[in-house]
């Protein structure tokens, strides 16, 4: 059920380095995030994709992890994601990407979920230092997302929104990892 796969897509940030996710099964995300819709059907998104120990290592340095977990400076080695898929926007194709790139890594992260791979989003990156590290020309391409993938080590657990809590997420002395999301009631209006 898609029920079922939206609750287990969550934004994991601890993953088990010993699971290897190897370049078929990246290109089988890509082809999922090929079928979606596009605006003015342009297809302007292109894919990066890192599978490897050492583009990883170089991936990883230019992401910011986890912005409300202040005393969390990312995974540690042993934790980190084994594979990224990086989303360009093509100039050449379009100067805008509306909203293309959301659509594209929800599609692989559900993808991910169906075969027991979590992942997290990243929008907070050293743009500029990892096309260089992709060896791909600024002039051409932009980075608009970056989708970590890997085997979850983590527990995330979704809790209601409430006064006290807010809606930063947090983790426990267990190392739990809770996530507030807001009532249905409070979402609709009118």
């Amino acid at each position: 059920m898609l029920r079922d796969l939206v609750l287990c897509n969550r934004s994991y940030r601890r993953f088990d380095e010993d699971v290897s996710i190897d370049a078929g099964t990246l290109r089988e995300l890509v082809d999922l995030a090929r079928l979606t819709p596009s605006a003015a059907n342009l297809q302007p998104l292109k894919y990066a994709l890192s599978h490897t120990p050492d583009k990883n290592a170089q991936v990883f340095a230019q992401l910011a992890w986890a912005g409300y977990l202040e005393d969390w400076p990312g995974p540690a080695p042993g934790e980190r994601p084994t594979a990224y898929i990086v989303i360009l926007g093509d100039k050449e194709v379009s100067k805008g990407f509306g909203c293309d790139y959301g659509i594209a890594a929800q599609t692989m992260l559900l993808g991910a979920a169906e075969k027991g791979i979590g992942g997290c989003m990243f929008g907070s990156i050293n743009r500029a230092r990892l096309l260089e590290v992709l060896n791909l020309p600024p002039e051409r391409y932009e980075v608009l997302l970056v989708v970590a993938l890997g085997k979850p080590v983590e527990t995330v657990v979704l809790d209601e929104v409430t006064e006290a809590s807010g809606i930063k997420y947090w983790r426990d002395a267990d190392g739990v990892h809770h996530v507030p999301k807001r009532a249905l009631d409070d979402l609709i209006v009118g």
